[in-house]
């Protein structure tokens, strides 16, 4: 049984909900739903050194991006991103998109992403604060991997 909330968090046009937590895999894994609209501000390219990320796409088409490769994938299709990989996502079609993701171990948790929602909340009707994304990345473990970050040991 799942004890996750399985309230979505709303990150602008992005819509990210647990459906499994720490608790639910005695830390093994976290596993969470994204929804991502065609053309939706996504994440800026990143690494995280903790944990791994299998993602499985349920809806549209993806392109991930790791390591400087890119892989196309659509609904039914699975990649993966190891340890310190490189990678971002964007939905490459004209439709919504829908993908799980596994992280492993379990420490990637819903905090990050409310974190994430008050910095974007912040600046509804402009750019985020990027010193406060990257600094909320830094607390839970991802390192970003654009000009001006800042470099998390």
């Amino acid at each position: 049984m799942s004890t996750a909330t399985k309230t979505p968090i709303q990150l602008h046009d992005l819509t990210v909900t647990f459906l499994l937590d720490e608790v639910d895999t005695a830390g093994a894994a976290t596993v969470f739903e994204i929804r991502v609209p065609a053309g939706a501000f996504v994440p800026p390219p990143h690494s995280h050194d903790g944990f791994e990320e299998t993602v499985y796409v349920l809806e549209g088409v993806f392109t991930f991006l790791v390591d400087g490769v890119a892989h196309e994938l659509s609904a039914g299709q699975a990649g993966f991103v190891g340890r310190g990989q490189v990678h971002s996502f964007d939905n490459t079609s004209d439709t919504d998109g829908v993908f799980l993701s596994v992280a492993t171990p379990g420490i990637f948790r819903p905090d990050y992403f409310h974190e994430i929602a008050g910095v974007l909340s912040a600046s509804p009707d402009g750019p985020p604060d990027i010193g406060a994304l990257f600094g909320v990345m830094a607390r839970h473990g991802l390192t970003p991997a654009i000009p001006g970050a800042p470099v998390t040991s």
